[in-house]
């Protein structure tokens, strides 16, 4: 037990950065200890009250020396919302931390080194990106040390959002610069119209009130989805609320509320109603339409989106002729936006409603070479379906975090498709999954890809050929 007591430390200068922000620095005995707010280049005193599975972990007590990589954070909730934890560090050294751990997981995990390593994809634009935000109603307040000492209560109405490890109360949000207008001003208008109507805001503890969760959609084309969840089905207090959302704002496209009497906040398993307007709005990729609707994925930055499904194409090399495997293709975003420049493309997604959407819209945009399949990657992709689709001159995959299944892996080396293009969210997986792939594959191209501005989260879109 005596090894797991609090200890401080002086003077750690931060050279980088690791997994959910944490700045990392050494002892002068070679202690590592992850440092929270810290940035490389800062030289700081920490307290570490504890070891968390044998690692130390801290915050920063004092500042000896900033880093020449700060910059001044610009959202005013920087600090106590864990949306954006790098606004303090310059983009360009965003960039190239983020870089660094694509790198680095290659090294350590996959064990090899790509023959062209090419620089990071940076974002553009690095603010307003999202076109979907979710927040929460609390009838709690989350209050900083500082709302605490000016004895600010906790029982207050507010719409925002959660707070690492504060599962019970609320961040309130004035402006958030994720999304772009009319995201704020709806927001706040919900807010204020539902403290006028008197409304119960949600209690996030007791699992009491009305007023539950909101998910705002913006596209690229101007559309505008609001769903709106709440906790009792009060047919007349709906009707009023959303009656009044929609007087404000009647450049709402599509208006749906769901009634979530759960614990949890997960609305893809409730029934929608839709309230006001169409049933979907559309985004745009390149010149491939996107019908999306109350529960649809789809990719969070549509700018970047683009950028970095014209990089796979790329990889892909695709002339026209190639037979194409699309693998956890979602709605089948990356698939339709390549349709046109292969002779077939066959996409594979567990998730029904998912594939659903992805048919709607090869139909949409008269996309006649896409096959998609619901089902598990690992169940579906075998000799069988390789016999019935041919073998794929290509294989674009794109896991979720937890990267591949092993079963997966397995029937790739078997199907010998001369070129794997990997598309993942956790270089990590990515890098686990190229190691297993080691056996046949080499990496010929990777590139990072930053899909999030001032987080921690990264892509990586790598390029393994046949050996």
């Amino acid at each position: 037990m005596a090894r797991n007591r609090s200890k401080t430390y002086k003077n750690i200068v931060i050279t980088g950065l690791a997994d959910k922000g944490y700045g990392v620095g050494k002892d002068e005995a070679g202690e590592v200890v992850f440092v929270e707010k810290a940035v490389p280049g800062d030289v700081v005193n920490v307290f570490s009250p504890r070891k968390k599975k044998g690692v130390r972990f801290g915050v920063v007590t004092d500042y000896v020396k900033y880093s020449n990589h700060r910059v001044e954070a610009f959202c005013k909730h920087f600090g106590q919302c864990g949306g954006c934890k790098y606004q303090h560090l310059s983009y360009e050294m965003q960039l190239e931390e983020k870089e660094k751990m694509v790198v680095q997981a290659l090294q350590r995990i996959g064990k090899v080194t790509p023959e062209s390593f090419e620089p990071i994809l940076p974002a553009e634009p690095t603010s307003l990106y999202r076109n979907k935000l979710e927040f929460a109603f609390s009838s709690k307040r989350w209050l900083s040390n500082e709302d605490m000492h000016a004895g600010l209560p906790f029982a207050e109405d507010v719409l925002g959002f959660h707070i690492s490890g504060v599962y019970d109360k609320i961040l309130p949000i004035e402006k958030c610069h994720l999304q772009k207008e009319p995201s704020n001003e709806i927001r706040n208008a919900l807010l204020k119209i539902g403290i006028e109507q008197e409304l119960e805001f949600y209690d996030l503890k007791n699992h009491t009130g009305f007023l539950r969760n909101v998910v705002i959609r913006i596209t690229t084309t101007g559309e505008v989805m609001l769903i709106v969840s709440f906790a009792k089905n009060d047919k007349k207090a709906i009707k009023k609320y959303l009656d009044e959302v929609i007087l404000q704002f009647p450049q709402i496209t599509t208006l749906y509320y769901c009634i979530n009497t759960k614990v949890n906040d997960y609305y893809a398993d409730l029934d929608m109603h839709l309230y006001h307007g169409t049933p979907t709005i559309v985004e745009m990729l390149g010149e491939i339409q996107f019908k999306i609707g109350p529960k649809s994925f789809f990719q969070t930055n549509t700018f970047q989106a683009k950028r970095m499904f014209d990089m796979v194409k790329d990889y892909c090399g695709l002339t026209g002729s190639e037979n194409v495997y699309d693998l956890y293709t979602g709605l089948g975003s990356i698939a339709l936006y390549v349709a046109q420049y292969c002779k077939q493309i066959t996409g594979i997604e567990e998730i029904a409603a998912a594939i659903d959407d992805a048919r709607i819209n090869a139909d949409l945009n008269n996309i006649q070479n896409a096959v998609f399949y619901a089902g598990d990657v690992k169940d579906i992709l075998d000799h069988a379906f390789s016999l019935k689709h041919g073998k794929p001159d290509v294989v674009i995959t794109d896991p979720p975090r937890i990267g591949m299944h092993a079963d997966v892996v397995e029937t790739l080396l078997k199907l010998e498709a001369p070129k794997i293009v990997y598309v993942s969210c956790n270089p990590a997986t990515q890098a686990r999954d190229i190691q297993l792939l080691s056996e046949k594959y080499k990496v010929t191209r990777v590139r990072p890809v930053d899909m999030f501005p001032h987080t921690y989260h990264i892509e990586s879109v790598a390029l393994l050929e046949l050996i």
